[in-house]
């Protein structure tokens, strides 16, 4: 497969997960969408910028996962700060729950070992 391939699978494949990357980066303090996109290429999610975090947090701000608070920038105008709210939490704890069995299947696929082995 190649470098372009395998891009584009893992940005089809992450779409799926960002949104629990993203609440499990904002319970750990009140972040910034840009600060949202530079926590994760540190992470080495490389392939995520701020036009595809907006609208992702403006969907969680609508479902109520998170609410946001306008403050002053030492650089230019204010910022929009996100945090966690209770069913955001929740959200976390359950995507965690998914996840865990999600990954546990693949990897017993990728080990080939059966589940009543």
């Amino acid at each position: 497969m190649e470098r372009g391939d395998i891009h584009l699978t893992t940005t089809q494949m992450m779409k799926g997960i960002l949104d629990g990357c993203l609440l499990a980066i904002i319970k750990e303090k009140e972040v910034y969408g840009y600060e949202l996109a530079e926590k994760l290429e540190g992470y080495g999610f490389n392939s995520f910028s701020e036009g595809t975090i907006y609208p992702l947090l403006m969907r969680m701000q609508k479902e109520e996962l998170v609410t946001s608070t306008l403050k002053k920038s030492t650089a230019g105008p204010k910022r929009k700060y996100y945090s966690l709210t209770r069913k955001g939490e929740q959200e976390l704890i359950n995507f965690m729950e998914r996840w865990e069995y999600l990954k546990g299947n693949v990897n017993r696929v990728l080990n080939h070992e059966a589940k009543n082995d």
